[in-house]
């Protein structure tokens, strides 16, 4: 694998955003081990390896992994397509700052909830935050209403309707969205600056949900976080927050937070901001657990 990475990497560079280039290997589903395993075929030792790493492969080259094609017995021709890099709203400038998470931006494009290395821990987070027991839901950052959305699945009728749900974001045209997607009389939004949240004067909220948003610029982040644990969460609230280790592009998400002045993954500030919270919940009796991987979940409950 040591060579191959060094030879498909010169091959990934080679390429402009949306060209290919192939090469063949030993069909996969001929191997049943782990990577590496060394498999006899008519008399010609191959070493196999499984779509998973060839995937993973894809992913470190930015790049994406097309429909593998059967070539001659036992070979398999791979695809690999380079990533429109600049096609992600990491890197764009959306006009007016609040917008840059409206319905008109790139990051409009984005479906969390399509993607299952996201929303199997959404909702494992949710199962572990005890969601059938919680009346009142705030959620910072809430854009179009996904992880709402998510919640009225769970729920059953009965106790989505008894279930208050706020969102606030700073993006008008997103709110709209949200509003017209859940007309719901015990569902309600908010265009509003975070950092002015007091103002709303929106009372405590039994499950406190933000996903990405705390982090941003304009917002410092630890002093914001305890003043909302003091401010806006009962004595037995819980917590679920998404800190992202991954970035948005050319259609695909790709594991690892790009860091400023990094030109690989550096996950430092992203350990940094996920312990503060752990041991600032810890010492108010908090139990947390830590889930995930392109996204890390957060999750608190009350010790009671």
């Amino acid at each position: 694998m040591q060579d191959i990475i060094i030879v498909l990497s010169e091959k990934a560079k080679a390429c402009k955003a949306g060209e290919h280039f192939s090469f063949e290997i030993v069909d996969p589903d001929l191997g049943e081990g782990y990577a590496g395993e060394t498999i006899e075929i008519e008399g010609t030792s191959y070493l196999c390896r499984s779509y998973k790493s060839w995937t993973d492969l894809a992913e470190l080259l930015l790049c994406k992994m097309m429909t593998p094609e059967k070539g001659s017995y036992p070979l398999v021709t791979m695809r690999f397509k380079k990533l429109e890099t600049q096609s992600s709203f990491h890197t764009r400038s959306e006009g007016m700052k609040e917008e840059k998470y409206g319905t008109a931006s790139h990051f409009s494009q984005i479906r969390k909830m399509e993607e299952p290395a996201f929303l199997y821990y959404y909702t494992q987070a949710l199962k572990n935050a005890k969601l059938n027991q919680r009346r009142r839901i705030l959620n910072l950052g809430i854009n179009k209403g996904d992880e709402f959305a998510v919640i009225k699945n769970t729920l059953d009728e009965e106790s989505y309707e008894k279930t208050e749900l706020v969102g606030v974001d700073h993006s008008g045209t997103a709110i709209a969205y949200a509003e017209e997607r859940f007309p719901e009389a015990h569902v309600h939004f908010y265009v509003h600056d975070i950092n002015d949240l007091e103002s709303l004067n929106l009372g405590r909220f039994d499950l406190l949900i933000s996903i990405g948003t705390l982090q941003s610029p304009g917002i410092h982040f630890k002093p914001f976080f305890m003043s909302l644990v003091q401010n806006c969460l009962e004595n037995d609230a819980a917590v679920i927050l998404g800190f992202p280790n991954s970035r948005w592009v050319g259609g695909e998400m790709l594991y690892g937070a790009k860091a400023p002045n990094y030109a690989m993954s550096e996950m430092s500030l992203l350990f940094n901001d996920v312990m503060f919270c752990k041991k600032y919940l810890q010492q108010k009796k908090y139990r947390v657990t830590l889930t995930g991987k392109q996204y890390i979940f957060l999750t608190a409950t009350k010790i009671i």
